[in-house]
């Protein structure tokens, strides 16, 4: 239906209802019901067709007819497509939002304005609590120590190599070299050799500092041992004892101490400048008593030498005093860097004392463990074969620097002499008594590679505080702690016989502990978790414990 049709329809819609109301409107003729219903049927149909006309699409200004076959049929001319559309489409409504002005309008309500200064509000202060909070945790936290200076020979053991024939099989220097990756494997940093120059006995005129003795090689030969250590951070400290063949003393006699010293100074500079990290020297405190200002040339060279190595050259001293007074002393009035004395030879209740009293005196940088001291010899004889594992555990957990004789790691023994032949395992096989040997030396080198190992790692061992627990005069606890790094405990029993119980109880300690390494794995295996307050040791045993920091 056109809005032409539906305007008029609409029109005429008064009209007919005034006649049916007019004055004649009583006298309808008998038929009048009947015609009226039919005029109004007629007109229902032609509005429903008028309807179904506007539904059917246009196709090209032809207006489909509405033929009810075709209809009925449900055919489709030129392409068309049925279109239905809901009859209820008016009555859904879309929603579109607020537009822009809508929007503006609603922000500036009170009621939106207080909203929005609320939520910032919250979220400031959220933020504020949120960074105070991390800055009262940073302030409550414990604080980390600064890590004290060091030197590198403090981070792990030194080697000594006293006599080159005995140490290879090569008997020279270059047997020494091609033995520095084994040494590497046991974490040494350090590396004392010979003296190997040419000192004829208590002949001071024909001392030769500058001169490699012929009986173990060539100055190249040195050279390449010094090159092969470097590339492994091995460092090399060299042996320059005057009169370390004879037996009128280090320095000779008083008379002759000056001019040695005085040629000692060139020496110094010349093997300096060949590359080695240090020196070490034995009688120093003759040296320094008869010529003092000598000694401080001899120390300033050394101490103050600088090239392409950053780190700081060593000068040691050797000397045979064994009480921790007289050490202190010499170690303060000497300057030395480390001084090797036989301070560990006292008995076992002043061997802790000695050790508590230098430890609390002086810089762990200058505190230097040796258990046979100046003298040769090894850690088997001079302790006891069944103690080497015992003494290695002593040396490489005291403040400080250790040093082994080589042979240490495999409980080399003196054999009647100051220097026995180094014993090199190789895969051949053996049968009975030697094959039980070679298991055994290979088991002790293995537990000084594993402690010599936790050293390195270890900032506890490795430069922690000295805290001693228990000392008796057969056994020895002591306590290594840093900051808040892991701690540990070295227990140690002396006894021949008897195993001792040490109740250990303190501030510092926890109820419990767990084994690192022992020397009896059979009562103290490792990743055991034993009771502190009743820690038992067999007889010649010793055991590494850790716990956490709490």
């Amino acid at each position: 239906m056109n809005p032409d049709e539906t305007h008029l329809e609409l029109k005429d819609a008064p009209d007919r209802d005034a006649a049916r109301t007019g004055p004649d409107a009583d006298q309808v003729p008998p038929d009048a019901d009947a015609t009226e219903a039919d005029v109004s049927e007629a007109d229902l149909d032609q509005d429903q067709d008028q309807e179904e006309q506007e539904k059917q699409p246009m196709t090209g200004g032809e207006q489909r007819p509405a033929d009810g076959a075709a209809a009925g049929n449900g055919a489709e001319k030129n392409g068309a497509v049925k279109l239905k559309i809901p009859e209820d489409e008016e009555d859904q409504v879309q929603f579109t939002g607020l537009n822009k002005e809508e929007l503006l309008r609603v922000a500036g309500t009170p009621g939106w304005v207080r909203t929005r200064w609320a939520l910032l509000v919250v979220f400031w202060l959220g933020w504020l609590g949120m960074l105070g909070g991390a800055v009262l945790i940073i302030l409550q936290a414990p604080r980390c120590r600064d890590l004290p200076p060091t030197r590198w020979w403090t981070h792990g053991p030194l080697y000594r190599v006293g006599n080159i024939q005995a140490f290879s099989e090569t008997q020279n220097l270059k047997g020494l070299e091609q033995k520095v990756d084994r040494l590497s494997e046991l974490k040494v940093k350090g590396l004392l050799v010979g003296p190997v120059h040419v000192a004829p006995p208590d002949d001071a005129m024909n001392l030769s500092f500058e001169e490699v003795s012929p009986d173990v090689g060539n100055l190249e030969q040195f050279k390449g041992l010094v090159q092969a250590a470097h590339k492994k951070g091995i460092s090399v400290v060299l042996d320059l004892t005057p009169n370390y063949l004879g037996s009128s003393g280090p320095w000779f006699s008083n008379v002759t101490v000056t001019s040695v010293a005085e040629r000692l100074k060139s020496a110094l500079v010349f093997w300096l400048s060949e590359g080695v990290d240090g020196v070490q020297l034995g009688g120093v405190e003759r040296v320094a008593t008869v010529v003092p200002s000598l000694w401080t040339d001899i120390r300033t060279i050394v101490q103050n030498w600088t090239d392409h190595r950053p780190h700081k050259r060593v000068l040691i001293g050797v000397t045979d005093r064994s009480s921790a007074e007289d050490v202190s002393a010499l170690l303060s009035s000497t300057r030395v860097d480390l001084l090797l004395s036989r301070v560990l030879r006292a008995d076992t209740t002043e061997r802790a004392q000695s050790v508590q009293r230098l430890y609390s005196t002086h810089s762990q940088n200058n505190l230097l463990w040796s258990l046979e001291g100046g003298a040769e010899g090894h850690m088997a004889s001079v302790g006891g074969a069944a103690l080497v594992q015992l003494y290695q555990l002593l040396l490489l957990t005291l403040p400080g620097t250790a040093v082994f004789n080589y042979g240490d790691e495999i409980g080399l023994k003196d054999e009647g002499g100051k220097f026995p032949k180094m014993l090199w395992d190789s895969d051949e096989e053996l049968n009975g008594t030697l094959q039980e040997e070679r298991l055994q030396r290979r088991s002790c080198r293995s537990f000084f590679q594993t402690v010599s190992e936790l050293r390195v790692k270890e900032r506890s061992l490795l430069f922690g505080d000295f805290v001693l627990l228990f000392n008796s005069s057969s056994s020895l606890a002591y306590l290594r702690v840093w900051d808040q790094s892991q701690r540990y405990l070295a227990a140690f029993n002396w006894a021949e016989e008897e195993g001792e119980e040490l109740r250990l109880s303190g501030v510092e300690l926890p109820r419990w502990a767990t084994v690192v390494v022992s020397t009896n794995s059979s009562a103290l295996p490792a990743n055991a978790h034993v009771e502190l307050t009743a820690l038992r040791l067999e007889a010649g045993h010793a055991a590494l414990l850790k716990f956490p920091y709490a």
